[in-house]
């Protein structure tokens, strides 16, 4: 046999040995096939994620080629498009490149990063702060990080799911108590034995738009010595006469032990912050796994930020339309007949109930030029499906009448409204 001839036989020999593998191998991948459902809403034209928006987060944008108004952007203060942001940005890449080629832990930390930290610890009123690359990740880092074996970590049934995934990665002990019910959390609290304890809540709820009890929270904590943390994604830049979010809204930032930030809400671009005393940011600096091992937030976003909370600080007018939007939008849903739920921020839900009504109803939202995001389970309980629908500073009177007709059109002809 030639040398040529052994060689091809070994090639043949190999490849049918490796059409082999897939199906010894397949049993992992079985769950991807038998994943369906995209492909059924997408055949009935059901499907509502991933489209694609072809401008700038403003209150009109372009999706699938067509304006529309959109009613489900996190940019409430309307800065991801404004010029002094944008410049900022593109001043840090000339200065420092598009990203840091490693973690902070190691080679990325940049003085903007710093800089960022510094002022955010003093917006919070806090001692220290740690940026992050994403919201995401600086709740994974701070409970995977903060709670051991032994103990004790408690969340709200509401919260974000970047909590619960945190608290997965920790080694302590989950309970979770019913939305924003102090009673519930205390009964867990009052069986935990002395060990060390933390209390995770969402400053503001992201689906449904209420506020956590804060003082009550405060209180419960207090008689059983655990932690306090607030993810207050949503709150930082909109609650509070300062927009320093939860703990401001209820005078009450000195009693919070850990607030969560992100960037991509009023701060108009990504990223994430912890800000708590030094210690603590010490500690989270040196066992935060998901700071320690993940590559630096690039400088873009960075100067961004910084930029984006000058103009917080300095215009509190974005602030109060934002809050003129959110009352009147609210008013002409309830005078609809619509049931918003216990929102009390921009965050406006439209409770349906049923997820195929749901559907429905976004698409003809959306084929009406209003781009609102339908809600379904998980991220809220089964048969509490919703649409949601959030303010901007930017929107006009205008955008949102235009709004409450199309959903006043579609609810009636789905004879949601009487």
């Amino acid at each position: 046999m030639t040398h040529r001839s052994l060689a091809k036989q070994d090639i043949v020999g190999r490849v049918d040995g490796l059409l082999e593998v897939p199906a010894k191998r397949a049993g992992i991948f079985d769950k991807c096939r038998k994943f369906t459902r995209a492909q059924e809403l997408m055949a009935v034209g059901l499907y509502p994620y991933f489209h694609k928006v072809e401008s700038a987060q403003e209150p009109e944008v372009v999706c699938d080629g067509r304006p529309m108004i959109m009613m489900s952007s996190n940019n409430y203060l309307g800065l991801t498009n404004h010029p002094r942001v944008k410049e900022a940005a593109i001043d840090a890449v000339r200065r420092y490149g598009t990203g840091c080629a490693g973690s902070r832990f190691l080679n990325g930390t940049l003085a903007i990063h710093e800089e960022l930290e510094d002022r955010l610890a003093t917006f919070l009123g806090k001692q220290a702060a740690i940026v992050f690359p994403t919201g995401f990740q600086a709740n994974l880092g701070a409970i995977s990080a903060l709670v051991g074996k032994n103990e004790l970590i408690v969340i709200d049934k509401m919260n974000h799911a970047s909590i619960f995934d945190g608290c997965r990665l920790s080694f302590g002990q989950i309970r979770k108590f019913r939305h924003n019910d102090m009673q519930d959390l205390e009964r867990i609290l009052a069986s935990n034995e002395g060990r060390g304890a933390l209390v995770v809540v969402d400053g503001v709820f992201s689906m449904e738009g209420d506020i956590a009890d804060l003082p009550g929270l405060v209180d419960v904590c207090g008689r059983y010595g655990a932690g306090i943390m607030v993810d207050d994604a949503h709150g930082l830049g909109v609650l509070g006469e300062n927009g320093r979010g939860t703990g401001e809204h209820f005078g009450m930032e000195d009693d919070i032990d850990l607030v969560m930030g992100t960037y991509s809400k009023s701060l108009a671009t990504i990223g994430g912050c912890l800000a708590a005393d030094s210690d603590v940011i010490d500690y989270l600096k040196h066992h935060a796994r998901s700071l320690m091992f993940s590559a630096s937030l690039p400088p873009a976003p960075v100067a961004a930020a910084l930029t984006a909370l000058d103009i917080i600080e300095s215009e509190p007018e974005r602030r109060e339309r934002l809050w003129r939007n959110a009352r009147y939008l609210a008013e002409g849903y309830r005078q609809l007949g619509f049931d918003i739920g216990t929102s009390e921020t921009p965050i406006i839900p439209v409770m349906v109930g049923d997820e195929e009504k749901v559907l429905v109803m976004w698409r003809r939202l959306f084929d009406a030029g209003v781009f609102a995001s339908p809600v379904l389970y998980p991220a809220v309980p089964p048969g509490m499906a919703l649409i949601r629908t959030s303010c901007m500073a930017t929107h006009t009177v205008t955008h949102l009448d235009q709004v409450l007709d199309v959903f006043g059109r579609v609810g009636r002809d789905m004879g949601l409204l009487s």
